[in-house]
């Protein structure tokens, strides 16, 4: 059984992962998270420590360590937001513990030089949770384009409408400098899972970027993405306004659609299972998709010029 300490009690993502720590049949034995509203943790750890000042959870860390090999926590979960991420990364390294981090890993590429850094001098491991990787459908769409001839360009056409209230705008999330934007905050997932299957991107081209929406097209090794992302819930499609429903998902692959609206509850306890099988997706894994999205950020918006996606229409 590991000792696990968690970074993020009170987030969204948070649940997913006590859930993993208990269904892998580990303990979950100390958490942190500046607002106390996280009467989650009598769902799964009732007996954890709780502390909402980062001195003091990372003193408790620091002395469960010196008590020795039976007390000290062997992974910090990280479900801080996005901009947190490296610091308390290298919180848990310096406490001797792995790592088990939300994405991004961190907000800039060059971030992930001095987390490889810090991992071979500490000899502890930095993993990513890129879940989208573990499901089924994206196993086997990759396990088929795969064996297809590298010299066809396939037409991908990526669609992520998620509806957001006034809240997120006064939210961490409302802030790129902490979140890292729209890009960032929705459409990384989606970024790592089409470069890990058609290849790595080899030019950007940014269509619009606004407050709520950005557009563009990422040309990969083996792909044309046409992408749209929106928290806008004006640009629901019709089908999905007519079901009332407030998120639409919807990736075509030469003009075929791919079917994985299922199959997400339980991908952070395969995530978590890799991790102690001494699997699990590493630091070199998140390099390609925080450059994707940097150079995105760092474009400038060219209107609707070219090859763009068809809700811009």
């Amino acid at each position: 059984m590991k000792r696990f300490a968690l970074i993020g009690a009170a987030g969204y993502i948070a649940p997913r992962h006590m859930r993993a720590i208990k269904e892998t049949g580990n303990n979950l034995v100390a958490a942190l998270d500046p607002f106390d509203s996280v009467g989650i943790i009598d769902s799964f750890f009732p007996q954890a420590d709780f502390f909402t000042e980062p001195e003091r959870f990372d003193r408790h860390l620091d002395k469960l360590h010196r008590k020795g090999a039976y007390s000290k926590i062997d992974i910090v979960s990280i479900c801080s937001p996005n901009y947190l991420h490296d610091a308390h990364i290298r919180m848990a390294l310096r406490n001797d513990a792995h790592a088990i981090c939300e994405k991004p890993l961190v907000l800039n590429p060059w971030n992930i030089d001095g987390l490889e850094e810090i991992e071979k001098e500490s000899g502890k491991h930095i993993y990513n949770i890129l879940q989208l990787r573990h499901h089924p459908s994206i196993i086997a769409l990759k396990e088929k384009f795969d064996t297809l001839p590298d010299d066809k360009i396939h037409d991908i056409e990526l669609t992520y409408i998620t509806s957001r209230g006034k809240w997120y705008f006064y939210s961490w999330k409302g802030d790129k400098s902490k979140s890292g934007g729209i890009v960032t905050n929705i459409g990384i997932h989606f970024f790592d899972m089409l470069s890990w299957i058609f290849g790595k991107a080899e030019k950007s081209t940014v269509h619009i970027m606004e407050e709520n929406k950005a557009a563009g097209l990422l040309q990969l090794k083996k792909a044309n993405v046409k992408w749209f992302l929106s928290l806008d819930r004006n640009d629901l499609p019709k089908q999905a306004v007519d079901k009332k429903l407030p998120t639409f998902r919807s990736i075509t692959i030469d003009k075929d659609e791919l079917e994985f609206s299922g199959g997400f509850t339980d991908l952070h306890t395969v995530s978590y299972q890799s991790v102690l099988d001494g699997n699990g997706f590493r630091v070199s894994e998140a390099r390609n998709s925080i450059q994707i999205v940097h150079d995105i950020k760092s474009s400038r918006p060219t209107g609707l010029q070219g090859d763009y996606h068809s809700f811009l229409k």
